[in-house]
């Protein structure tokens, strides 16, 4: 039904279109046919590129109370049509066979039909011109995330025609009306403000105004049971939603949330020049939600734990916090205001969430080491994937959009932040911001490229950026820097690992230890070894070559360097030298340069002297690494207690609740002694408390399901216990469904991971993950290496019905509890029967296997 104020009838065929046609027919010229394959083609969403214009929508949907009952819907499309090969009309659309009632063209019945995921209109239904299109469906639930009481939408990357009929990619930007019909006590929340709302029995009907032109992966609303907060912030409304029952912890979160958007929007505005660009700003907290956050305008998707946290918090939660809420509000310009073109620069939206957060936090936490931070939070996550065979460019090439969930990764959201420095360090923090106001300037409410940002930067600068990018970006890897002494002079050189001859244009801040001082020397490394002539006196004790902690590469170590760093990091100042030495000595473990069992002694010796947090959070979260991974078992009981006082001691200690939280969180991991599960049970029951820590629900959760999985004496009688004890609903559920993974029976556990294959029984993918990882405990693995082969078996389906992050942590849960043999053999073996394997899941099965295959190569000498 139209919205315009006179009846719409069928429009004759424009004179243009007929003489179109005419001429079509009469010289018996064909334009190639429309790729209507499954997914959105990258030459489909060309044509429809051009041929589109002056988009919007109007979706109309009624949600019932029921979780399985349909919601029916009609989508209102209204377009400028102009095809001079007077080709069909193709509107993208999951299953429409059996979901498309009706479609209707300028209040006329049209005929179409259905193409794979897409509903095809021919031209002749159309004019050449303006033209609305009608379509009556049933929605499908693929993408509306449909829990009992509430749902929420989650179109990203191409989702959205999952669920709704559409012009399904990034660059058909355009405005949507939603129209929406629901429970009466339910909050329904959209991107725009509500227009007009209306209350018949016990349905609401909520009209919003018409958004700022978006690209439909954008297009969201969330209806259901829903606590609401709001408050004023800087003369800005804002309005909250959630379903935390635990009014106390909502109180003690609720001024930092809203304080941290504030301070978010604030500083954007000043550093962009330009207003918040959209017509409301409201959030909405989503219980074991996919993603940290999601960047819909006017609600912004988190998840609840990420802002919710519990009384005694670690300085990582309490920055993740606030980093999360920074990375989603950059978004609002980079990403919404300014959309990428095609999938492929989805790594731009990214990089500047990440980019901008990085700068956004510092003045909030003036305390914080933040280039520390930087290089804690960037830098291990982008070498986890880097330094595997599986590693991919930052910018990757598209040519369907069902493809466009293997794009992400540590790559764009690690690895992209540490390059978008090096080149606001290269053209000068001015040139850049000036650089980025002119691109969103230029390019606001609409679409642009990767090479739109590099052409400005290349004309505001004398640098050669295009070179630079494209080993940088368009490249995947990392160079190998290898240090060197020749003499009395320290040797730098840079080699491609993968042979090509590739230079990766660096520059470096190399640190030089001498007894009780340290030098810093800058250098600029291209294809030529650097020398440090006369620096390698015989008092010279080490050489960091990454000594600024924002160098990029394999640092290779000479022998000196790394015998006296190995056990000496404790002594070293500043923290962040500290940081980046700890960084540099992981890669040395793995390549097997540095012994597991020196790494570990220094780890243990420094973690009692080190009192940076973020030094502390990573060198913990090696330790256990190490302790699970990559010593033999035979060792890591005989270590146990030894490590576990270590740990404890942090615990017990003065030091701050946030260090005391992260040693607290390590040690109920590692536990294995007799004496150190016991006090664990005691700490669960309350018999033993912690001096000045107080436990949380999610504490006590997390330690009964510890000691089920070390199946202690009583372990049914406390995940009971545990179970009773849990009053919010949501948090019960996710426990009532990974509890078979921890069961200490094999048939139990069996019988959760094949209900795994079926994706009904995948929708909260949370808390598939969590079982996942409890299914493949170190503690467990001899028993759940069965479920390996057919886990791999699985992942093609599990990328086409899973959102973006499934698939790679679906096979990082597989294959994290494993060190051994038959672990790495099965998963090599499977990937030399799939050489049809799509390349990127291909990649996506390399990263999550490199550290299985190190740790086999330590730990068991697997070749």
């Amino acid at each position: 039904m139209s919205s315009r104020s006179t009846s719409l009838r069928r429009r004759a065929a424009s004179p243009l279109s007929l003489v179109l046609a005419s001429l079509f027919v009469a010289t018996g010229c064909k334009a190639p046919p429309l790729d209507t394959a499954q997914g959105v083609p990258l030459s489909l969403a060309r044509h429809r590129a051009v041929t589109i214009s002056e988009l919007s929508y109007r979706i109309t949907l009624n949600i019932p109370a029921e979780r399985t009952a349909p919601i029916q819907g009609e989508t209102l499309i209204r377009l400028q049509w102009h095809d001079p090969h007077y080709q069909s009309l193709v509107v993208d659309f999951k299953d429409p066979a059996t979901r498309v009632h009706a479609v209707t063209v300028n209040d006329s019945a049209a005929a179409w039909t259905p193409a794979n995921d897409h509903i095809v209109i021919p031209a002749r239904e159309l004019t050449d011109g303006y033209n609305e299109v009608a379509i009556t469906y049933t929605a499908g639930d693929d993408a509306l995330n449909r829990n009992p009481d509430f749902l929420y939408t989650l179109f990203v990357p191409d989702r959205a025609h999952y669920s709704l009929p559409l012009f399904d990619q990034p660059n058909l930007k355009a405005p949507v009306e939603w129209v929406l019909t629901a429970p009466e006590s339910w909050k329904v929340v959209a991107n725009a403000p509500v227009a007009e709302r209306t209350v018949d029995g016990t349905v609401q009907h909520v009209s919003f105004k018409p958004t700022r032109p978006l690209p439909t992966y954008l297009f969201a609303f969330v209806a259901g049971n829903f606590m609401e907060d709001s408050a004023k912030v800087d003369g800005r409304e804002m309005h909250m939603y959630h379903r935390e029952t635990d009014t106390a912890k909502v109180a003690r979160n609720r001024d930092a949330i809203f304080r941290l958007e504030g301070e978010a929007l604030t500083w954007l505005e000043s550093y962009t020049g330009i207003e918040y660009p959209f017509q409301k700003f409201d959030f909405v907290l989503i219980p074991s939600f996919q993603y940290g956050g999601m960047e819909h305008p006017g609600q912004i998707l988190y998840q609840q734990s990420s802002l919710m946290l519990d009384k005694a918090p670690t300085e990582n939660q309490i920055l993740g916090r606030a980093s999360v809420i920074a990375h989603e509000t950059s978004h609002m310009w980079f990403g919404d205001l300014v959309t990428m073109n095609w999938f492929n620069d989805v790594w731009m939206k990214e990089v500047f969430a990440n980019f901008m957060a990085d700068k956004i936090v510092r003045p909030s936490f003036p305390d914080v080491n933040h280039d520390l931070r930087f290089l804690m939070a960037d830098f291990p996550a982008a070498y986890a994937v880097d330094r595997t065979q599986g590693a991919n460019p930052i910018r990757q090439p598209l040519e369907n959009l069902d493809e466009a969930g293997s794009l992400y990764g540590n790559i764009i959201y690690e690895k992209a932040p540490i390059v978008m420095r090096q080149l606001e360090a290269r053209v000068g923090e001015d040139t850049f911001r000036q650089g980025l106001r002119e691109y969103l300037k230029g390019h606001e409410y609409g679409n642009a490229t990767w090479t739109d940002l590099i052409d400005i930067l290349d004309r505001l600068s004398p640098e050669d950026l295009k070179a630079w990018s494209h080993v940088w970006v368009e490249e995947a890897g990392r160079p190998t820097i290898r240090v060197t002494r020749d003499g009395s002079d320290v040797v730098i050189a840079q080699e491609d690992p993968a042979g090509k001859g590739r230079v990766w244009p660096q520059t470096l801040h190399v640190r030089l230890g001498y007894p009780g001082r340290d030098t810093l020397v800058t250098v600029e490394l291209g294809a030529d070894p650097v020398r440090l002539a006369g620096v390698a006196t015989p008092d010279l004790r080490w050489v960091l070559p990454n000594g600024s902690g924002l160098e990029y590469g394999d640092f290779v170590l000479d022998p000196r360097s790394l015998a006296y760093l190995s056990t000496h990091v404790h002594e070293l100042t500043p923290a962040l030298v500290r940081g980046a030495t700890w960084v540099t000595l992981w890669d040395q473990v793995l390549d097997q340069r540095l012994a597991p069992a020196t790494f570990l002694d220094e780890d243990l010796t420094a973690l009692p002297k080190e009192d940076n947090e973020q030094n502390l959070g990573r060198m913990l979260a090696y330790l256990s690494t190490t302790y699970w991974r990559l010593l033999p078992a035979e060792v890591r009981t005989a270590r146990a207690a030894s490590i576990e006082s270590v740990v404890w001691a942090g615990v017990a200690s003065s030091r701050p609740t946030t260090a005391r939280s992260s040693f607290f969180s390590t040690y109920r991991r590692i536990v294995l002694s007799r004496e150190g599960t016991e006090r664990l049970r005691r700490l669960w029951s309350g018999g033993e408390k912690i001096r000045g820590l107080p436990l949380s629900e999610s504490d006590r959760t997390a330690m009964a399901e510890q000691l089920a999985l070390r199946e202690v004496k009583g372990w049914k009688t406390i995940l009971d216990e545990q179970e009773a004890r849990i009053t919010n609903p949501d948090r019960k559920a996710r426990f009532r469904f990974v509890r078979p993974s921890l069961d200490a029976d094999p048939a139990v556990r069996r019988a959760f991971f094949e209900s795994l294959k079926d994706p009904a029984n995948r929708r909260r993918e949370p808390w598939v993950l969590e079982g996942l990882s409890n299914l493949h405990h170190p503690l467990r693995a001899a028993s759940s290496v069965q479920f390996i082969q057919p886990a791999l078996e699985m992942i093609e389906e599990i990328q086409r019905t899973g959102d973006v992050f499934f698939p790679g942590r679906w096979l990082d849960a597989t294959l994290g509890g494993h060190n051994g043999t038959e672990a790495a053999d099965i998963v090599r073996t499977f990937l030399a029967a799939h050489p049809d394997l799509p390349p990127r899941l291909r990649g996506k099965v390399l990263q999550s296997a490199d550290m299985l295959w190190r740790s086999a190569r330590i730990v068991h000498g697997w070749k």
